[in-house]
This record gives structure tokens, C-alpha cells and sequence, in this order.
């Protein structure tokens, strides 16, 4: 990797971590394409890459996260109960069974379309006289557990799937956001060495573009302690529109993808 490949990595984990970062998103699902399509990351390498960037940018909006008292809680550790044996289990699939990359995009688009849509929809037109229950302690472990398979077989943040969930179920988006990032750090950690460990019995791209994950997550770094700052001086209503419209927007473009 060359230089002008680190800058546009840093660049790349920079705009996308400013914008997802306040909902609780990693900003990995954007990244997986750009590594791909833009930067030449082979698979399955790509996948413990975009964990390590996960490692390395969490950091910055969790300490911002903490410094102002919203990082902890039954949620947090209800997320990571559940999605700590599924990244593990996930790491396994993609070495040894290797799922296809369309078929990922079909699963995300099939998910995260929908879900955007009728979060928007119930954002602008809410229901007051039907008000959603958030789902139940159980509930929320086996959603945490499938989110962390995901994870560990593809590499994305679990706060892309997890937040437009926990919100469209009456959690507040201030409450989501420190969680699934914490869970996303946590798992994405463990995702990685698992790799890491992999990839010493294993042959193939198995171990992770350590350069570019690094570049990456550096400007995650910087870009998710800003985009922590910035979740309190934005409404409620703002922030379960921009989440609504990142789901929308990543299901669109696997949509496309699978479809073109």
C-alpha cells in the first residue's frame, strides 16, 4: 500500500465515522465497499481489515461517549453477552465455509431497506396511540448474538443493524448509540485476534491488511470522537432521520449491487 492509498484510507474512515458515529454506527458497512471496489483489499482479508478498523476508531467517540457519562448500562452489556460468541462463530464460517459477497449484499439489503424505510416512516408519522415496547433482555441477546455472526463473517459494525432495530423499538438513540458502539469495539477486538489466529493455520488472505486497517481507523479515530460531540446538540428526531437514512442508504446500495 502506498501512500496516497493510506491518505485516501484515512480520508475514507474520517467523513464516514463524522456522520454514523452519532447514531452508534461504525461507519464499517460503508467502509467494506470502498476497501473493496476502490482500494483492492482481497477477500476474505477485507473482512478482519475492516474489524481492525472497528479496533483502532472506536476508541474515539467511546471516550467522548464516556467523558460525558452516557457510555455503560444494562443495554451495553446485553449487546455484548450476546454478540461475543457470535463474532468467534462468524470468524469460523468465513474461513472455513467462505459465504459469498452477494450473498451478504442480499441479506443486507433484504434487512436494512425495509428497516430504514419504516423507521423513517414512523419518525415523520409517529403512532403515539400505539407506542413500540423496547424488545425484551432475552430478546435483545439473540438479536445481539445473529448481529455478531454477521459481524464476525463480513466485518461490519454491529450498530448498523442493532440501531435502526433498537430505535424503530422505542429506544431512544441516545441510549443505542454508546451501546452498539461499545459492543461494535468489543467484538470487532475479538473478531480480529480471532483472524489474526486463523491466519497462522490457515492459508489464503486470511490475516488482515494491517496498513490500510490502521490508516482507516485513524481517521475513524478522529472522525468518531467528533461525531460523539455532536449527538447531544442534534434533536431526536434528527437522529432517528439520519439513522433511517443510513440504513436506507447501505440497503440501497447492496440492492444495486446484487441487482446490477
Amino acid at each position: 500500500m502506498d501512500w496516497s492509498m493510506g491518505l485516501l484510507g484515512f480520508a475514507a474512515g474520517l467523513l464516514i465515522s463524522v456522520a454514523t458515529a452519532p447514531v452508534g454506527v461504525s461507519g464499517a458497512v460503508f467502509l467494506l465497499p470502498v476497501q473493496v471496489s476502490v482500494l483492492g483489499v482481497p477477500s476474505p482479508a477485507v473482512t478482519p481489515t475492516n474489524l481492525l478498523y472497528n479496533v483502532v476508531a472506536g476508541p474515539g467517540a467511546l471516550l467522548r461517549y464516556w467523558r460525558t457519562g452516557r457510555l455503560g448500562g444494562p443495554l451495553t452489556r446485553l449487546l455484548i453477552a450476546g454478540t461475543l460468541p457470535g463474532v468467534v462463530l462468524g470468524a469460523l464460517i468465513r474461513v472455513f465455509a467462505v459465504p459469498g459477497p452477494r450473498v451478504f449484499r442480499l441479506l443486507v439489503a433484504a434487512l436494512l431497506l425495509p428497516l430504514g424505510l419504516w423507521l423513517g416512516l414512523r419518525t415523520v408519522s409517529p403512532a403515539p396511540a400505539r407506542d413500540p415496547r423496547p424488545p425484551s433482555p432475552r430478546g435483545t441477546r439473540t438479536l445481539a448474538l445473529a448481529v455478531g455472526v454477521v459481524g464476525g463473517v463480513y466485518g461490519i459494525g454491529g450498530g448498523s443493524l442493532l440501531g435502526p432495530i433498537l430505535v424503530g423499538r422505542g429506544t431512544p438513540v441516545a441510549t443505542v448509540a454508546p451501546a452498539a458502539l461499545a459492543a461494535t469495539f468489543v467484538t470487532s477486538t475479538v473478531g480480529a485476534a480471532t483472524y489474526a489466529l486463523l491466519s497462522l493455520t490457515t492459508t489464503g488472505d486470511v490475516a488482515p491488511d494491517w496498513l490500510l486497517g490502521l490508516s482507516c481507523g485513524a481517521g475513524g479515530l478522529l472522525g468518531g470522537y467528533l461525531g460523539a460531540h455532536l449527538q447531544p446538540r442534534l434533536p431526536e428526531t434528527v437522529l432517528r432521520l439520519l439513522l433511517a437514512a443510513l440504513a436506507t442508504g447501505v440497503g440501497s446500495l447492496y440492492a444495486v449491487q446484487v441487482l446490477g
